[in-house]
């Protein structure tokens, strides 16, 4: 690396310093309060570590970093997409930091540690990249070179067929140390579509509109112009028709940022409402069968598709009701006539709202049998058993019955809403011209001009009501899924970074399941912990005391409803207790932060509260884990599933550990699953792990496979079982 390039990089100490400044000047970020202490007892080239430092560090000021890998081929293609972000650089002795604020033709503006901005070409920073991963292989190229290539090539062309060469042999190669940095879903949703610049967007989108009514405008008032005076001669004619031809591409256009708002507001949408999905408490869902799940997954949908397209044509009535007020005031009507359009809206808005009524008692009729459908297809077999062949079909019946009957009356109403409005207020309006018509008193003019707003208004009024059902039907499905939306600002427990990552990475213990050796150092420690579930009278879990060291296999035994499940709830973090505190290694919850805390406790659910996801094996295996996961990763993963009994199940599998499973994929039996479960949480190399009465579908030699690999690599176990 050359020494202006140095010069621009930022040193591991001053990492904080760049990852505020990047995010200042990516205009991510306005102020931050404080200095951020360096990443500690890292070493600079261990990405996942970095990583999970840079989440603890930006997770308070609502951003967070995104690891992203470029192959050794696209580097000066991807580079230019990576601002706001970081890229580490080799350098000799260890790394510095690249703080890229955004792209700029084929260079990139970069913040410097002398807090000035830089441009630096693309080609510099790849060239950087690929200086220590090429070497290697270059330097056997360069002796393939020398004994097969002709020495009658110049140094030019030896130097251009050894970087194609290296470019072939390292083209797929990834290339790490390089986070993109963006606001969190929790962070303000205006804030996010500023940051996407939607809002740019949408006042592109508004001044287009508004253009197209001026030129319509223009185009009656040429037509007008040319029927008063009498004559229409060729000039008017292509002065029309120039305006005409004007508004084409202007609609085209509009269509374009129509299209660019609705798929980057629908993204940060849909992003946000899963984020916030994420962050519900298990009491929030644990009373929610699979059809109402399902029905929020379905009106999340209605609220992107409705809102946005309704919303544009809404925009667009509106902008057309402004425009029509104002040309009725002009109008030989005058303000009368404004007044009588005033009046005719606030009967729009009466039969609009009962309209919206109906449409909220059709939708609600529609999630309920959405949940009735999905509910009934779940327990398919049991009714098949226990219900008379006759009675499958009442209450489906009875509901659809109703539902087709809301459905009529929601339909007539809008239709007659749609055919009143418009039609209503052309006569209403025809008529309030009348008098001035009748007296003598306006001029032709006058007249056209007010006929021309009353036709307009009637246009804004059929776009309204052809909007309206669309925009009711968002606002009711709003109401479904505004839950996961707020979900998502909540404030989280984030701790210290420094605290946070100055754990060492367990070591694997060789302990059997009898041993009774000392204890070591201790693990988790919790005090006079209660716990009241909503709805009781008494408390499930009453200063409750336990401490767990490392090295220790514990066995807790106790009654259905005893609270087993609520305290293992409690220590892996899913739960705040009411009253007590619990420690980690002698640090708190809010020291530590909810994330870094359930990173070093994992547990393995009851069985009807762990779940197969749609995805491979190694995905399944592996959620606790970064993704993509690395080659040490997968052998791991092998290694774990052999001490479980499953690597027939893997054998048999066509594409392994990438092999599909779910419910569209592999079939796994219960046992296999239950199997899975315990891999998985074996998998998070956590400080300790919990199996909550996660053995009771396995056979005796199971178990006991399962018992010995569980107490050979979890650091402590808490098994939580009926006596």
């Amino acid at each position: 690396m050359n020494a202006r390039m140095q010069s621009y990089c930022w040193p591991t100490s001053r990492l904080g310093e760049a990852l505020v400044e990047t995010a200042r000047h990516g205009r991510l970020l306005r102020e931050v309060s404080g200095r951020i202490s360096p990443p500690l007892n890292i070493e600079h080239n261990d990405d996942d570590a970095l990583s999970n430092w840079m989440r603890a560090v930006l997770r308070p000021m609502q951003l967070e970093a995104e690891s992203a890998e470029i192959s050794y081929e696209d580097i000066e293609a991807a580079l230019p997409r990576v601002g706001p972000g970081l890229v580490r650089l080799p350098e000799s002795g260890g790394s510095c930091f690249l703080a890229i604020i955004r792209r700029n033709g084929s260079s990139v503006v970069v913040i410097g540690p002398d807090r000035q901005r830089h441009r630096v070409a693309c080609s510099l920073i790849s060239a950087a990249l690929r200086e220590n991963l090429g070497e290697p292989l270059r330097r056997d190229i360069e002796r393939m070179m020398t004994s097969v290539v002709s020495n009658d090539i110049t140094e030019r062309e030896r130097a251009a067929l050894s970087d194609a060469v290296t470019r072939e042999q390292l083209g797929t190669l990834p290339i790490g140390g390089i986070w993109r940095l963006r606001l969190s879903p929790a962070a303000p949703f205006a804030s996010q579509l500023s940051q996407a610049g939607l809002f740019k967007t949408l006042g592109g989108l508004v001044s287009i509109y508004a253009l197209q009514y001026l030129l319509g405008l223009t185009a009656w008032w040429i037509i007008g112009a040319a029927v008063i005076e009498g004559r229409i001669d060729s000039g008017w004619l292509v002065a029309w028709v120039l305006v005409l031809v004007t508004g084409l591409p202007l609609q085209m256009i509009a269509t374009w940022y129509q299209g660019l708002f609705a798929i980057g507001g629908g993204g940060l949408l849909k992003r946000r409402l899963l984020y916030g999905a994420l962050r519900l408490q298990p009491e929030e869902v644990r009373n929610q069968g699979a059809g109402q799940l399902l029905g929020q997954v379905i009106e999340s949908e209605a609220v992107e598709s409705l809102a946005l397209n309704a919303g544009f044509a809404s925009m667009l009535a509106v902008i057309e009701l402004l425009v029509a007020v104002a040309i009725l005031a002009l109008g030989a009507g005058g303000w009368h006539e404004v007044l009588l359009f005033v009046v005719w809206i606030a009967v729009a808005s009466s039969m609009c709202w009962g309209l919206w009524t109906r449409c909220f008692q059709w939708t609600l009729e529609r999630l309920s049998l959405t949940h009735d459908l999905v509910e009934k297809m779940v327990g398919h077999r049991t009714r098949l058993v226990q219900e008379r062949i006759g009675e499958w079909h009442e209450d489906e019946d009875l509901m659809l019955e109703q539902y087709v009957k809301t459905s009529h009356g929601m339909d007539r109403r809008a239709a007659l809403m749609g055919a009143i409005l418009p039609q209503g207020w052309l006569i209403l309006g025809v008529v309030g011209l009348a008098p001035a018509f009748i007296s003598g008193t306006a001029s032709p003019g006058a007249l056209g001009v007010g006929l021309g707003g009353i036709i307009l208004a009637s246009g804004a009024l059929q776009r309204m009501c052809s909007g309206f059902s669309a925009i009711a039907g968002a606002s009711i499905a709003w109401r479904q899924v505004a839950q996961l939306f707020h979900a998502a600002a909540r404030p989280e427990v984030v701790g210290s970074p420094t605290f946070a990552d100055s754990f060492a990475e367990p070591e694997l213990t060789q302990t059997r399941i009898d041993d009774h050796r000392a204890p070591a150092e201790t693990i988790l420690e919790a005090s006079h912990v209660s716990f009241h579930h909503q709805g009781r009278d008494r408390p499930v879990l009453n200063g409750v005391n336990l401490r767990i060291a490392s090295g220790e296999r514990i066995l807790l035994e106790g009654a259905s409803g005893s609270g087993k499940s609520t305290l293992a709830a409690i220590l892996s973090g899913l739960r705040a207790p009411e009253s007590g505190v619990v420690f980690l290694s002698g640090l708190d919850m809010r020291t530590l932060g909810t994330s870094a805390w359930r990173q070093r406790v994992a547990m393995a659910p009851q069985f009807h509260e762990n779940y197969i996801l749609t995805g491979t094996m190694a995905f399944n295996l592996l959620m606790g884990r970064n993704w993509p996961p690395k080659p040490e990763d997968l052998i791991e993963a092998e290694a774990i599933c052999s001490e479980l009994g499953l690597d027939q199940l893997i054998s048999r599998m066509p594409a392994g550990l990438s092999q599909l499973i779910g419910e569209s994929g592999w079939q796994l039996s219960h046992g296999e699953r239950s199997r899975l479960f315990l891999a998985r949480s074996l998998l998070q190399r956590s400080e300790l792990v919990i199996f909550d009465e996660s053995l009771g579908t396995l056979d005796s030699e199971n178990m006991f496979n399962a018992l010995r690999c569980a107490s050979q690599r979890a650091k402590a176990l808490l098994v939580i079982a009926h006596p």
